[in-house]
């Protein structure tokens, strides 16, 4: 009786109980909430378009989680046997109900299973994805950057292309070469050189030859551009983009060799820096022209085409100093611009651009 006295003072009784009425939550509402709850969807390990899509791949194969590489690759060629597209047969036993497009499928599955589990990174992975369903996007992540990843070692790529560029320089570097050399066996006063050199040598003194040994008149002529060809090698240094071609300038030396390149150079810089700013010396007459080259700002290989009398004069005039080689700077601009005001092609050319240049459209009238 007091517990019924006390239940209905609590719905509705005194004043006392007013503010407990608002508090008390009714059990419907908890259980619609409980009911809600339980009703949200779970995160599943199984996703469509992942490893195996709906199926566990080792429930595909037979197989258990714990079993190693060997048995799961046995399973994989027992099945692949029964389900393979050129081996089924329908009405096998064991088979019953199974179509030729149901075991095609079946088949690709299976390919798809052992395809999973036969790698250790994508297995481990798998298995991450089994016993943490709840990370789903991180699950796409792994899947597809597996998928798209290379299957070719990056470092293997980048040794091959850089093989490649190194031959075709070297090819390039050689064809140039041979054209300058045969361009240099036709100019009459390296000819003329080469042959007195040759003459002197012995190398063009002709034997008579008797007998089946006697040449013909086309093998000594050949035999004689041969030797003309090769004393013109040996003895004019081409410089320049004409050069002959080294083994240790080609992409793949120089980058095998930059860490002997930089300690080379750390230890010049530093030597410099010694040397000329900080002891004061004077400068040599390599240092003097290696100063005069960058202010002109030529490479080693097109300040080395230059002609010893003009490497003699930059010395000569102290283009070494940076006032004397501004002055020889603004000279040459002037020369320049006599030149070409003065040049009848420049001239000609400065009358085109006036007249007609490019793009202007002119109508004749017959």
């Amino acid at each position: 009786m007091e517990m019924a006295a006390v239940t209905q003072r609590s719905r509705g009784g005194g004043r006392g109980f007013a503010g407990c009425q608002r508090t008390v939550t009714p059990w419907w509402r908890l259980a619609v909430l409980l009911f809600s709850v339980s009703s949200l969807p779970t995160a599943a390990a199984l996703v469509e378009g992942l490893y195996c899509g709906t199926e566990v791949c080792y429930d595909v194969l037979g197989v258990t989680r714990e079993a190693p590489k060997a048995e799961i690759a046995r399973a994989y060629r027992q099945l692949a046997r029964r389900y393979h597209p050129d081996r089924f047969r329908l009405g096998e036993p064991g088979m019953e109900g199974e179509t030729q497009e149901s075991a095609q499928k079946k088949f690709l599955l299976i390919v798809t299973a052992y395809e999973t589990l036969k790698d250790e990174d994508t297995r481990r992975d798998y298995d991450y994805m089994l016993d943490h369903p709840e990370e789903y996007y991180q699950h796409y992540y792994a899947y597809y950057r597996r998928q798209l990843t290379p299957k070719v070692d990056v470092r293997v790529v980048i040794l091959v292309t850089i093989c490649a560029i190194s031959i075709f320089q070297y090819y390039s570097w050689h064809s140039s070469y041979n054209e300058a050399i045969n361009y240099l066996v036709t100019v009459p006063k390296y000819r003329i050189q080469a042959t007195e050199i040759a003459k002197k040598q012995g190398l063009l003194n002709r034997t008579k030859e008797k007998g089946k040994n006697r040449r013909s008149k086309e093998e000594i002529r050949e035999q004689e551009e041969e030797v003309i060809r090769d004393i013109i090698k040996t003895k004019i240094d081409i410089k320049g983009g004409y050069q002959k071609p080294n083994l240790s300038d080609i992409l793949l030396c120089q980058i095998v060799l930059f860490p002997y390149y930089l300690t080379n150079y750390i230890t010049w810089y530093v030597s410099w820096i010694y040397r000329f700013t900080i002891c004061r010396e004077e400068y040599g007459n390599e240092e003097k022209l290696y100063v005069i080259r960058r202010y002109m700002k030529m490479s080693q290989s097109q300040f080395d085409s230059l002609d010893e009398s003009n490497r003699q004069s930059f010395l000569e005039k102290q283009l070494w100093i940076k006032e004397n080689y501004e002055v020889y700077r603004k000279e040459q601009e002037e020369e320049m611009k006599v030149k070409m005001a003065t040049d009848p092609r420049m001239k000609r050319y400065r009358r085109w651009m006036k007249n007609e240049g490019p793009g202007r459209l002119t109508f004749v009238d017959d």
